[in-house]
């Protein structure tokens, strides 16, 4: 029988239209960015014109090199005009309620007449394991706030690319006029040394009653952090949280005194009844307070820059490397030559450096 004439033989439907992929997406956003000039962009951001900041920071996330060059203009002529804010790093582990306490502090700065920005350190994002991405929707007051402006870290897999793109979105809001800067780290472990190496004052959030209280005795987390907050102080969780606060004070006076001549403090807040909130902003403006007098508030962010161009610097000659054709072919005879025992990891490591 001929399969055309058999009543089930399907005819050609009406083909679909394509639907626009994430990639296409994104190059329809940043052709309308391109449509501006340098000028233009540095005068709006200026102005605290949030379309163009978020254009801006589109432009610095993007991986084009003409996108990056422009971006690149439009840093160098807002450069002048940043590094007049506070920057604040807030951690903590998933469940700790830093959406909450984010939207809770920014609610209160933003109140005093403050202009806050909200950023994030999240390389899981890529593959939805972040929560920065709902963030956005999570702190529903702050986000509708006019001297607000919350940012979601972009995707990928590289922790010092997206750190490197928070911080040039740090120089950009600061240019928009934003005199607060949240920066949240949504994974854990490497993030927050990352965190720790753009901010003034690094808070880490902390739970009572969830075992945190040896936990939070790790030794890099805690020289790193300026101050512990036990969140979720209310209700039944009071008393944990009481108790929590006298063992991580005898925590903390174990280490030395900070160079910044800093005790760091322990303090307990209810971010969802809003409590607590007005002694934590002293307690920064203190620390504030403190470090520009003894001038290591300037000591410190010097040092971050140093750290930052070295670590530019290092992410560049990794790229370049990896990228050279000689060393694509290369690597792959290395790898085979290390299976079958013919070279050392040093020998082969010496041997594609010096192509």
């Amino acid at each position: 029988m001929n399969k055309n004439s058999s009543a089930l033989h399907e005819k050609d439907g009406v083909s679909q239209p394509e639907t626009t992929s994430r990639s296409s997406a994104e190059k329809i956003k940043l052709n309308r960015v391109k449509q501006n000039s340098v000028n233009e962009f540095v005068s709006k951001i200026l102005e605290g014109n949030i379309t163009f900041l978020s254009k801006a920071i589109t432009l610095v996330e993007s991986t084009n090199s003409k996108h990056q060059e422009k971006a690149n203009q439009i840093l160098e002529k807002c450069l002048p005009h940043a590094n007049k804010s506070i920057r604040i790093g807030i951690t903590g582990i998933p469940g700790v309620g830093k959406s909450t306490f984010i939207e809770a502090y920014g609610k209160y700065l933003t109140s005093k007449g403050n202009k806050v920005a909200v950023l994030a350190v999240d390389p899981s994002s890529s593959v939805n394991k972040g929560s920065i991405l709902g963030d956005k929707t999570r702190m529903e007051q702050l986000v509708t706030d006019k001297n607000a402006f919350i940012r979601p870290s972009p995707s990928g897999t590289s922790l010092g690319g997206v750190a490197q793109k928070t911080r040039e979105s740090i120089i950009l809001c600061e240019a928009a006029g934003y005199d607060t800067i949240i920066i949240e780290t949504v994974g854990v472990g490497q993030s927050e040394t990352v965190v720790h190496s753009m901010v003034d004052f690094f808070l880490l959030l902390k739970l009572a009653g969830a075992g945190d209280e040896l936990q939070g005795i790790k030794r890099g987390i805690i020289e790193m952090a300026d101050a512990i907050v036990i969140n979720k102080a209310d209700g039944e969780n009071e008393r944990n949280t009481k108790i929590a606060k006298v063992e991580f004070n005898r925590a903390l006076h174990l280490y030395p005194l900070k160079e910044s001549k800093w005790q760091p403090k322990v303090l307990t807040a209810s971010a969802l009844h809003n409590k607590g909130i007005d002694k934590i902003n002293q307690m920064i403006l203190q620390y504030i307070s403190l470090t520009k007098e003894n001038k290591y508030f300037t000591q410190k962010r010097n040092e971050q820059n140093k750290y930052w161009l070295l670590s530019t610097i290092d992410q560049q000659l990794k790229a370049n490397f990896y990228n050279n054709p000689q060393v694509k072919n290369a690597l792959q005879n290395e790898i085979n030559n290390l299976e079958n025992g013919i070279t050392t990891p040093f020998n082969a490591a010496k041997k594609l450096l010096n192509l």
